[in-house]
């Protein structure tokens, strides 16, 4: 195996020059920086980089913990922080916890123990003191919370202003002509759960319509929930004319009830959720939506997070950063207006 030694003797450059080629940490000539590369090419040169955490007391790697990697929303996150970490040489292992706090706790361990420089992290529902989050922060890895923030601590995080985008699909549907509006929400142990419906009930607030928690249910941002709570709100006997639904996957599931009901979509139910999921165009109706900018989120946690890593966790406090979230108007809710015109 090539030493960094023989790459350095190939390309007639020093073995600091070769280094900083690797690392990028020190501008190097376009002229010596392609021999670098040209001899590393021919030798088949691999860096060690074990070798080189224990000098620079990083291994350029950090820790991603999503709850569902088939949410394409989240997909679409990791997608966003594996370019900004790329951009700056970091690598991203990335941990599925299936929104269980069990399996969190032991991802964090597991990241801790194989020393990563930093973790991204979507926090699983259930947790009132994320003790584990705390010690994780105390023993000096940075943490960048995204999409969801978890309470009573106190954490870098990226995410969207939920109220705002719940609220906005909401007023919506009001002025459709909605009177009748059902919410499904998710998990209410998240902050983004609480968030949404907080919006729904501005909403309705501000045109004195009366909130029924007969209308209000409960999911878990998975579309079985979504179908489950979808059929107990079509199936009774005072059924909403609208439903806000608070992310995509739960759409699908309501989507399903309403096929399998016999309704049709806007005419009987109008449908607006959270979530641009790239499935939602495949759809009919095509589903009004609440989007928000998943590669966005992803992207700049990840640049945020290195950013506290290359400043040896430095930065003053907590650093909060929420994207605005649009609302995109679509045929499964303006469907009810034209047929009221009618």
């Amino acid at each position: 195996m090539a030493t960094i030694k023989e790459v350095a003797q190939e390309a007639r450059v020093s073995i600091g020059t070769v280094s900083n080629v690797i690392t990028g940490s020190v501008p190097v000539s376009r002229q010596r920086q392609e021999r670098v590369l040209a001899a590393i090419r021919k030798l088949g040169y691999h860096p060690d980089h074990v070798a080189r955490s224990l000098k620079l007391q990083r291994t350029k790697m950090l820790g991603m913990v999503i709850s569902d990697i088939t949410n394409p929303f989240f997909s679409q996150m990791v997608r966003g922080a594996e370019d900004a970490a790329l951009e700056r040489n970091y690598l991203i292992l990335t941990f599925n916890t299936d929104d269980r706090v069990d399996r969190e706790k032991q991802v964090l361990s597991v990241l801790r123990s194989r020393r990563v420089d930093g973790i991204l992290l979507v926090v699983a529902p259930g947790v009132e003191c994320p003790t584990h989050i705390g010690e994780t922060l105390k023993r000096g890895t940075p943490i960048v919370c995204l999409d969801r923030v978890p309470p009573g601590i106190k954490v870098d995080s990226v995410s969207v202003d939920n109220e705002k985008g719940a609220r906005e699909a909401v007023r919506h549907l009001l002025a459709l002509g909605h009177k009748r509006i059902g919410i499904i929400t998710g998990s209410l142990a998240l902050q983004t759960a609480q968030e949404r419906l907080k919006g729904y009930k501005e909403a309705l607030a501000e045109v004195d319509v009366r909130v029924r928690p007969e209308w209000i249910r409960e999911g878990d941002f998975h579309a079985e929930s979504g179908y489950r709570r979808g059929r107990e709100l079509l199936m009774g006997r005072d059924r909403p004319t609208a439903l806000f639904i608070s992310n995509g996957l739960m759409a699908i599931g309501v989507l399903k009830a309403l096929t399998e009901l016999g309704l049709g979509c806007p005419h009987d139910v109008a449908l607006a959720t959270f979530d641009d999921l790239p499935l939602t165009e495949v759809f009919k109706p095509h589903l009004t939506t609440v989007a928000q900018p998943a590669y966005s989120i992803g992207y700049k946690g990840a640049d945020l997070l290195i950013q506290r890593i290359e400043s040896g966790n430095g930065l003053s406090s907590p650093v909060t950063i929420r994207f605005p979230t649009e609302l995109k108007i679509r045929e499964s809710t303006v469907g009810y207006k034209f047929r009221r015109n009618r």
